[in-house]
């Protein structure tokens, strides 16, 4: 209460104490009325007048005692937090603790081998060969393209090299009998050189086709799309009837992708720690790791490297984590809480 408000409440409480005298006034006992009365009466004034008297001068005692007691401090919200050491968060993002056990941090599991397998060239899936949650090997087929156009390119070049093949044949042996006749003396150095060129050039023809015939082969081999390494199917995004496409061509009709494909032995943690505690995680430090998903089941991991660049927005550093052993519970993108331990108290 301020100071004003108080001189106000006091100007209240004086003109209540006036009104009270007032009526204290009109209570008293008329003498000339107290002579003519009986001589019992004269003894002293009734007990219901005194009692009202008695009743006034309690009330107007609290009101007074109510007045001038001092108002209470204000305690603000930052004081509260301060006296039950608790601090207010507004930034929502995990940021690490210490704590008597270690440093606690919050972050996810990720993998780093991911990646998301498209098609080298344009064409229409007429085969889809795998499902979501399928584990693939490395250089599984996982779908087919329309290989028309590019079958029958491989079918001419293969039949270009064989007539290269049947043409150096020839070319050899009328090398082969001319230099016979030359030896013998009835061919010419001028018709031996010109067979030997006759050769040389079917040799370079032949090779040639021998080249297209295996790049329309590897092109052919492009309409089969395969598994880059092994992993798990974790997201299908076409199916048989699209148009899939390494590049985009605009609109929604072409897909850029085929599928998603995780190696499920790169699994990592990733977490951000503060610029303030990152001087307490080393490599190879022990760290427990648990995942929200299971709480009371612990992994145990190890530090692998602390990324060397901070945050600026956040003032974090980001620490990447190893299981020391894999878990078919932990998928990627899990939430996952760690704890850095003392290196004395690893094993």
């Amino acid at each position: 209460m301020g100071v004003g408000e108080r001189f106000a409440a006091r100007g209240k409480w004086w003109r209540l104490v006036a009104d009270k005298s007032e009526q204290l006034r009109s209570l008293r006992i008329d003498r000339d009325a107290e002579e003519e009365s009986d001589a019992p009466a004269r003894s002293g004034p009734s007990w219901p007048v005194l009692g009202a008297i008695v009743a006034v001068a309690l009330v107007l005692g609290g009101g007074a005692a109510w007045l001038l007691k001092p108002a209470p401090a204000a305690q603000t919200a930052d004081a509260a937090d301060t006296a039950t050491g608790t601090t207010s968060q507004t930034d929502s993002s995990p940021v690490s603790t210490p704590t008597a056990a270690g440093l606690v941090a919050s972050g996810y599991v990720v993998a780093q081998r991911q990646a998301t397998v498209a098609a080298e060239v344009t064409g229409r899936v007429v085969e889809i060969r795998f499902d979501e949650g399928d584990h693939v090997r490395r250089g599984q087929v996982l779908a087919v393209l329309e290989p028309t156009l590019a079958r029958a390119q491989a079918d001419s070049a293969r039949a270009h090299a064989l007539a290269a093949d049947a043409d150096l044949a020839e070319a050899r042996r009328d090398l082969d009998r001319t230099r016979t006749l030359n030896q013998q003396g009835f061919a010419s150095e001028a018709a031996l050189t010109a067979a030997q060129s006759h050769f040389d050039a079917a040799a370079a023809q032949r090779n040639a086709a021998y080249a297209d015939s295996h790049g329309a082969g590897a092109q052919l081999a492009r309409y089969e799309i395969k598994a880059p390494y092994d992993g798990v199917v974790v997201n299908k995004a076409a199916q048989a009837g699209e148009i899939i496409s390494p590049v985009s061509a605009g609109g929604g009709f072409t897909r850029t992708g085929l599928c998603t494909i995780i190696d499920m032995t790169s699994l990592e943690i990733e977490v951000d720690v503060s610029e303030a505690y990152i001087s307490r995680v080393s490599p190879n430090q022990p760290v427990q790791a648990v995942l929200d998903a299971y709480p009371n089941v612990t992994f145990p991991a190890h530090v692998i490297a602390t990324i060397p660049t901070a945050d600026r927005s956040r003032a974090t550093v980001r620490v990447r984590i190893g299981f020391d052993h894999l878990d078919p519970r932990i998928l990627p993108e899990m939430a996952i809480k760690v704890t850095f331990l003392d290196q004395n108290s690893h094993g």
